[in-house]
């Protein structure tokens, strides 16, 4: 069994079994922030409060639903056209530059708002507007798409409560401008934030899917650890009764 037929075998393995009503698919964006100034590259995951529904205490990547207004938030930096190619490939309800740019929007958006994490560039004139970008206007942080790569595509297959169309992307930690820690706590959809190695991620309780992005990026880190945006990215669908395994 190939690695990608492992992966597929334990995502349907997860995936069984699930009888909920057809609900719609929404856009979602999540992003893995790369350590890599030790011995071993770590990664920023949080903890989801107890009190969540949906992944109660499971650690996962910073990340959520992309909001109507991503598209329309001002960047200083576009994504470099093997990524925007890539997002806007086998897209759901048509294609353009404005969605694929609310995916990487909303990614840093979640970031801040989950872990205080401000992701961005400095120096710039294009700063985001509006009541959630604040924090980043205040300390002079304007949006880079560039900075991003493109790791992972997963769609949740149906029947389950939530169903999201998750992009995942890459950025290193040197893309980090500030870090607020007024954002975690008891009262924050994370009540903890830690940076941990891979191997160390894999033994906390994750989800299925952070699992699988976790084994993805480290093929991707063995292949080339420059994470080249020209690099075959692994799309996870539901096709009949089982995960299909392509690549964007």
């Amino acid at each position: 069994m190939t690695t990608a037929e492992a992966l597929m075998a334990r995502m349907n393995e997860a995936e069984r079994n699930q009888k909920h009503p057809p609900i719609t698919v929404r856009d979602a964006s999540s992003i893995l922030i790369l350590d890599r100034s030790g011995a071993e590259p770590k990664l920023l995951m949080g903890r989801r409060s107890a009190r969540h529904a949906f992944m109660p205490n499971h650690f996962v990547f910073p990340g959520g639903r992309v909001d109507p207004g991503d598209s329309r938030v001002q960047v200083a930096a576009p994504y470099d056209e093997t990524t925007l190619g890539k997002l806007t490939r086998e897209m759901r309800n048509g294609s353009g530059a404005a969605r694929a740019r609310a995916l990487g929007v909303a990614a840093l958006r979640e970031a801040y708002e989950e872990t205080g994490v401000i992701i961005g560039r400095t120096g710039e004139a294009a700063l985001p507007r509006g009541t959630a970008w604040q924090p980043f206007a205040q300390r002079d942080v304007a949006l880079d798409l560039g900075a991003m790569r493109f790791l992972l595509r997963a769609i949740t297959p149906p029947g389950r409560p939530r169903r999201y169309d998750t992009r995942f992307f890459v950025v290193n930690r040197d893309a980090v401008a500030d870090i607020d820690p007024d954002c975690v706590g008891e009262d924050a959809e994370l009540e903890e934030i830690c940076w941990v190695t891979i191997d160390e991620a894999r033994t906390m309780p994750l989800p299925t899917i952070t699992l699988t992005v976790l084994d993805e990026l480290m093929a991707r880190l063995d292949a080339d650890p420059s994470l080249p945006s020209d690099a075959p990215v692994p799309f996870y669908r539901w096709v009949r009764n089982g995960f299909l395994r392509t690549t964007l």
